[in-house]
């Protein structure tokens, strides 16, 4: 039962989500977009949000500047989430400049800001689980995108609260968070999301 549980750590890990986001979201408009639109896009987000920061987690590991790939230490986490952020940055500026996807860009924006608030909240010495923050904004985001489209997504969001909670077992068991800081990440995931609403979903709606 421990590992099925700790599986749900691996499956939901915050590097994964931006790019099941961005599936599930083609899943849905697919019919919008050309192939190669898709694929590009694909790339972008499967190698600005996994492929460069798993590269720099194995530099930083390399150069001793990071002990544990669960990051427990608050200074460890402030190298990856800078760069985390300026990379988000980067796609958000440069890769939504050409195929303007609002529902993409405000899930991403949201994420960035989320992200930033994790950084300042480790400046000053308060640890959020990324974990919770990244599940949080995913289901927020398929929320969103069922309002936008008006397709029922109840079951996909009923599943991702349920994902959620064997998440949140599995940080516990890990003794990598505490209960406080499961839900300040998943405060932290879900307030940007809905805030951003009022720029881009409650007028189409």
């Amino acid at each position: 039962m421990q590992k099925f549980i700790h599986s749900f750590s691996y499956t939901f890990h915050p590097l994964f989500i931006p790019v099941y986001a961005t599936l599930f979201y083609f899943f849905v408009a697919q019919n919008y977009f050309y192939k190669h639109e898709i694929f590009l896009i694909f790339i972008q987000v499967l190698i600005l949000t996994i492929l460069l920061p798993v590269s720099l987690f194995y530099l930083l590991k390399s150069l001793g500047l990071i002990q544990s790939k669960i990051l427990l230490d608050k200074k460890e986490r402030r190298l990856p989430l800078t760069f985390y952020a300026l990379l988000l940055f980067m796609l958000i500026k440069y890769s939504f400049a050409t195929f303007v996807i609002p529902e993409l860009y405000y899930y991403f924006l949201g994420t960035l800001i989320s992200t930033m608030l994790a950084l300042l909240l480790v400046l000053f010495g308060h640890k959020a689980s990324l974990h919770m923050m990244a599940v949080a904004t995913l289901t927020v985001f398929v929320v969103s995108v069922s309002a936008y489209y008006h397709t029922s997504f109840l079951y996909v969001v009923a599943a991702l609260i349920v994902c959620g909670g064997f998440v949140a077992s599995a940080r516990l068991q890990a003794k990598a968070h505490s209960f406080s800081e499961l839900a300040l990440g998943t405060l932290l995931g879900i307030l940007p999301q809905v805030c951003l609403w009022y720029v881009w979903l409650l007028p189409s709606v």
